[in-house]
């Protein structure tokens, strides 16, 4: 068999099209079971020796290095345990190699010599934001979203409702990654994560607090509640409308990680599905977003995670009208 048709094999068992498609009413049902089921060790795919394996998945990962042609490096992560784990042994980070694959790339650093172009398009009917892979739109609506965010507006406060899906902003879903806070004034925005950075720490507290944080962590209701990052702005004559001076603190990441040398702190393991999360999505447009902002079992002081050593802090330059 040869690689582009064990390819086509693969997009086929992913997308749920082949005989079983054909049947009418098990089509639906077999598309809702191709993207949350991941074929077990004793399909025909797992039994292809380790050598021959590992051949296939690098000429894929080195042929496929755009959107949406590089959806295939994820189908080879969801055939069966032995194809994901190396495929994560070879799809190296954003910072090495400069491409996003799986969710978790999203979080781990970029590259440092050149950065990751995206764009964000504006909903403002929804309240809306989503942010695509890319410099400019491509025709047809094939852009790859990376991210979507839904403003909630609140007494004192606004919230942007951070997820993978353009339609599904529920706390309770594998989609939600976390929110951005606002103050009244509009001058502190807070970042909360629904998942602890990496190599982080708890600030010293109260025994029954680190207690009660642990034990309503769960990998399958995340709980927006690790401030990983702190925006503020300076107030002007003008308020939002002129140049405002801004600082940026990051708690999850220590100042020597811009030094050169140093390694920035990586997350390796990623609490998102392969199948659901970061499968090609071309248009936003369809069902109304779903958006669940009560969650039982969040805290209700947020823990913020720090990395040993002194957070990165950013400043802009020194803001001017443009001539």
């Amino acid at each position: 068999m040869s690689l582009k048709s064990m390819l086509r094999e693969l997009k086929e068992m992913k997308d749920g099209i082949g005989n079983i498609s054909k049947r009418g009413g098990e089509s639906k049902l077999w598309r809702s079971r191709a993207r949350s089921h991941v074929a077990p060790d004793i399909s025909k795919w797992a039994n292809l020796p380790p050598e021959l394996l590992l051949d296939i998945i690098q000429r894929v990962e080195e042929s496929e290095t755009a959107w949406p042609a590089r959806a295939v490096v994820v189908f080879c992560a969801t055939v069966c345990r032995s194809w994901r784990e190396i495929t994560k042994e070879i799809v190296k980070t954003p910072e090495q190699c400069g491409r996003l694959t799986f969710p978790i790339s999203l979080k781990q650093p970029g590259p440092r010599e050149s950065p990751i172009q995206c764009y964000i398009r504006r909903d403002r009917a929804t309240s809306t934001y989503l942010l695509f892979y890319g410099l400019v739109p491509f025709e047809g609506e094939s852009d790859k979203l990376l991210l979507a965010a839904r403003k909630v507006r609140r007494a004192t406060c606004t919230d942007f409702v951070i997820s993978l899906a353009a339609d599904d902003f529920s706390r309770a879903s594998n989609n939600y990654v976390g929110k951005l806070k606002t103050n009244f004034l509009g001058t502190k925005f807070t970042i909360h994560d629904s998942q602890p950075p990496c190599d982080s720490i708890i600030p010293s507290t109260s025994r029954s607090n680190l207690r009660f944080h642990f034990k309503q962590v769960s990998p399958r209701l995340p709980t927006c509640n690790y401030i990983i990052g702190i925006i503020t702005y300076e107030l002007n004559v003008l308020r939002a409308r002129g140049p405002r001076r801004m600082h940026c603190i990051l708690h999850s990441i220590p100042v020597s990680a811009i030094q050169e040398g140093d390694i920035v702190p990586t997350p390796s393991t990623s609490p998102y599905s392969f199948n659901e999360q970061f499968s090609p999505l071309t248009s936003s447009r369809g069902n109304e977003p779903s958006i669940d902002t009560s969650s039982p079992s969040v805290p209700a002081t947020p823990v913020c995670f720090v990395v040993p050593g002194e957070p990165l802090t950013l400043k802009n330059k020194a803001p001017r009208w443009h001539e």
